[in-house]
Parts: structure tokens; C-alpha cells; sequence
């Protein structure tokens, strides 16, 4: 039978892609019906090309900053930075920016209509050059701005995440953790790279971004893996080891599946109180404005998430060839933060100086979406907690990345308490890392 969209309007919604105007669904629920422990989840709504409404990378105006809520303040910590997107704090205060982007993926983007998501995410400001390094930042004089900025580690493969335990720092590169010396005070690392453990990566590389955290006792890394595709489209042989968090032990330089099901988990954290690790998950898109919604959990060993077969537990997704065994043991996350918020940063608030509500809880970065309408995320939040777990809604901590015309100035990624207890934000659009503290 012929699709019901006809060849013109086929011509048209891509057309429209091209320029940004998007086809598609606008959402009917308002954004807290899918926030919180019971989101609400209709039925899909599925069209011939996905919803397109994403902001165009535009950078900041001059005089221009992020919108801080009641009772704090921003700061730009240091900027003129290459696309700054991950944020690691010292031992001693420094601060380490993982200046980073997708490495070369030749087997990414074939077809028409992963060309022409190729070129959204172009416009979002994905396709500047990629530095592959990591810069020290040092703020000598507690002022607030680093006025000392060095390469600290070059010539790396995609960074991301970054972990000090003992006298290693270890970088989780896209195709896996390497290793080198550290100690205290150092600017700049000289030494080879060792490697750990690989990690999945090859020339497809879908979700290329591969954090860590190390544990309390420093014997084991924790590293994400995001999925190979939006929902297995390539086949599932495609999806080996992704979609996960490995569990690395250091010692045997060794790694063993974790926790699965997780379409692309970023960041990490330990809760303070119970010491369980949480992360962020991205989930599926192409199921309408609203569906699905991204979330935090907590990572339990040897549990399954759903993707590819189902999300929040038994909702099966009828894209993917049907497996009752694996959805009838999907675990629900454990907390909604909205359709296609795109979370990529997370630290809990754990030596923070900020005022009340911004006490006990976790804090997001949000990159923003790319296909809701409205748009969504483009923000960082805070999800308060108790007794180690999260409680009622996500509260807006900095907002106003997008301009009034729709223009993404900035798009917020990874969060870190620094040594003060202030909050940093590194912004891979506006290329800066902004820092929050309590209004003076």
C-alpha cells in the first residue's frame, strides 16, 4: 500500500529539513507531565520523517550570559574555548575541559535521511573542528576566572570523560581508556599513553562520547557506551557491547558488562548518601514531541533498561523485532526529566555553596533537543533528593541558551563542583565554561 504523505509532500518535509523548518507532530502534554518518578506516556505518534525544531548554533552576543536562577549569579570561568565539553575538577582546584568532537565515523550518515541529520546537527554547531585535547584551567587567586590556560594532554582520539585515582589520570577516549602519570600541581602530561581496556567504537560509531567515574576505592572505572544507531536500525550485531555501562577493573585491566538497555547513558555520579551510582540516559527519538522521556537513574549491577525493545519498562517499541523475555525483565527508571531533553551532564551537589533550593540533589545538563516541538532541555536543572532518592520536580538552575528568535547561544553539557563550591557549566556553543555561585 502507498503511504498516505504523498511524493510532493515527501519533497516538501525535506526540503523543509534542509532549512530547518522541520515536519512532524507539536506536543499535546506540557513538559511536567513528563517529569518525575510517573510520566505520562501516549500512545507513539509516527510520520514518514521525524520532527525537526532545533535551535542553530549561533554563540553569544556580546554582554550576553546564561540566566541564573533567584539567589545566584554567572560568571564566565574562562572562555574563547574549543568547543569545551566535558569538565573534570583536580585534587588541588584545577580544572581540567575536554576540548572534543565526534571523530572521523566513514560508515555514519549513509542514506538520505542520515545525510540530512548530518546537516541538522551541523547547523546545531556539531561539526567544528575537533582539538582533541584536554586544557588545564587554574584560577590561582580564587577570583572566580582562570587566568592561566595550557594544554594538558594532546593528541588524544575524541575525549571525554577524565578520572584521577591515585597517581594516574585516566581519559576515556572514543575507542577506549587510556592511562597516564599524574601528580598534584601538574600542567601539562608529556608521558605515552597506556592502554587499559578498549571500548566499542569501528566506523560507525552512532553515539561516539564515552564517560567515566571512578570508584570510591579506586580499584574499578565505570565507562558509558552509547548505542550504534537511534533504535537498531542497523542490526543488532551493530549494537554489540553498546548501549551500556562496563564496569573496567583496574588492576586486571579488564572490563565486564555492568548494565544494559541504556541507549546512551553520559554522565555519572555517586549519590552521597547511599553511594549508588546514577547516570543520565538519552532515549529514543521518532516517536513524537511526546515521547520519549530522557532520564536519571540509578545503575543496578547486571540489570536491563529496555532499549532497543521497550522503554520505561514494558512500553514495547514495534520498530524493533519482538523479544518478550528481554521487555518482561526491562527495569522503569527511576525518574522522568522530559521528552528529548538530551541530559549530558551530572554531578550531585556534594561540597556545593549554593543556596536553598540547590541543597541536596543532583544537577543536569541539558543539551537541548533537536526534534520536539516546542523545544526542550537548552538548560541546566536541579533534581532534588531524600534519602537518596529523587523527589518532586526538576528545578531551573540556568536557563536562557536559546535567543528569543530560536538561536541556540549556548548549549550546556558537562557539570563539576569546584574546590569553592561553586558550580561549572562548560557550554560547547558558546565556548565557555560559565561558573554558578551564590548572589553576592
Amino acid at each position: 500500500m502507498t503511504h498516505p504523505i504523498s511524493h510532493r509532500r515527501r519533497a516538501l518535509c525535506v526540503l523543509a529539513l534542509g532549512g530547518i523548518a522541520g515536519c512532524g507532530d507539536t506536543a499535546r502534554l506540557p513538559p511536567a507531565a513528563s517529569e518525575g518518578a510517573y510520566p505520562q506516556l501516549p500512545a507513539p505518534t509516527k510520520h514518514l520523517l521525524p520532527t525537526v525544531h532545533i535551535a542553530p548554533a549561533k554563540g553569544w552576543p556580546e554582554g550576553q550570559a546564561p540566566l541564573p536562577a533567584a539567589g545566584l549569579r554567572v560568571d564566565a570561568f574562562a572562555s574563547g574555548l574549543q568547543h569545551p565539553r566535558w569538565l573534570l575538577v583536580l585534587p588541588n582546584g584545577d580544572v581540567l575541559v575536554a576540548e572534543t568532537n565526534a571523530p572521523e565515523r566513514p560508515e555514519d550518515g549513509k542514506g538520505i535521511k542520515e545525510k540530512v541529520r548530518k546537516q541538522l546537527m551541523k547547523k546545531a554547531g556539531a561539526a567544528v573542528p575537533n582539538a582533541n585535547r584536554i586544557v588545564l584551567l587554574r584560577d590561582a587567586d580564587g577570583d572566580g576566572v582562570a587566568e592561566q590556560r595550557v594544554p594538558f594532554i594532546e593528541g588524544l582520539n575524541s575525549p571525554f570523560g577524565m578520572a584521577v585515582v591515585g597517581s594516574s589520570i585516566y581519559v576515556a577516549n572514543t575507542d577506549g581508556v587510556v592511562r597516564f602519570p599524574y601528580a598534584a600541581g601538574t600542567t601539562r602530561v608529556s608521558a605515552s599513553a597506556q592502554p587499559v581496556v578498549d571500548l566499542p567504537a569501528g566506523p560507525l560509531n552512532h553515539h561516539w562520547t564515552k564517560n567515566i567515574i571512578a570508584s570510591a576505592d579506586g580499584t574499578k572505572l565505570y565507562a558509558t557506551v552509547g548505542s550504534n544507531s537511534n533504535v537498531a536500525e542497523y542490526g543488532l550485531d551493530k549494537e554489540e557491547g553498546r548501549a551500556a555501562i562496563w564496569e573496567i577493573d583496574l588492576q586486571r585491566q579488564s572490563k565486564r558488562l555492568f548494565a544494559t538497555g541504556l541507549r546512551n547513558p553520559n554522565g555519572m555520579a555517586w549519590e552521597p548518601s547511599s553511594g549508588a551510582l546514577w547516570t543520565v540516559v538519552n532515549e529514543r527519538d521518532e516517536l513524537g514531541s511526546d515521547l520519549v522521556p530522557d532520564y536519571l537513574t540509578r545503575v543496578i549491577d547486571g540489570a536491563f533498561y529496555g532499549w532497543p525493545h521497550s522503554y520505561f519498562g514494558q512500553h514495547v517499541d514495534d520498530r524493533v523485532a519482538a523479544r518478550p523475555d528481554l521487555v518482561a525483565r526491562a527495569r522503569v527508571p527511576d525518574y522522568a526529566l522530559g521528552n528529548h531533553v538530551a541530559p549530558l551532564g551530572l554531578t550531585a551537589l556534594k561540597g556545593a555553596r549554593l543556596p536553598a533550593p540547590f541543597g541536596d540533589g543532583m544537577v543536569i545538563g541539558e543539551h537541548g533537543s533537536w526534534n520536539r516541538k516546542p523545544r526542550s532541555g537548552y538548560k541546566v536543572v536541579f533534581v532534588p533528593f531524600a534519602n537518596g532518592e529523587p523527589q518532586g520536580k526538576p528545578i531551573d538552575l540556568l536557563t536562557g541558551f536559546v535567543s528569543p528568535e530560536g538561536e541556540a547561544w549556548g548549549r550546556p553539557v558537562g557539570v563539576a563542583v569546584d574546590r569553592q563550591g561553586a558550580l561549572l557549566v562548560a557550554d560547547d556553543v558558546g565556548n565557555t565554561v560559565w561558573r554558578v555561585s551564590a548572589a553576592r
